[in-house]
């Protein structure tokens, strides 16, 4: 398997990047590349999901939120009683 990272230059310039800051870079390249979920990489990057939605957001990153998803989110509500 290959990841490929893509750092931006502000970020991979500095000297003294600390692991939370590794942590969130790896985190959006195993989710840019699909290879994880929106929740499993905002728990990588050690974001709530709203705030790591923003992040990739921010870096212009689609959130690979399609109509199958939406679909699956409307049954999940449902089967949980959400009105």
């Amino acid at each position: 398997m290959q990841i490929t990272i893509d750092i931006p230059d502000e970020i991979a310039q500095n000297k003294t990047l600390s692991q939370a800051d590794w942590l969130r870079e790896v985190a959006i390249a195993l989710f840019r590349q699909e290879l994880v979920t929106l929740g499993t990489a905002s728990h990588i990057a050690g974001m709530q999901q709203l705030e790591f939605q923003g992040l990739l957001y921010d870096r212009g990153i689609n959130s690979h939120y399609n109509i199958d998803d939406y679909r699956a989110d409307i049954e999940s509500l449902r089967s949980n009683h959400w009105r």
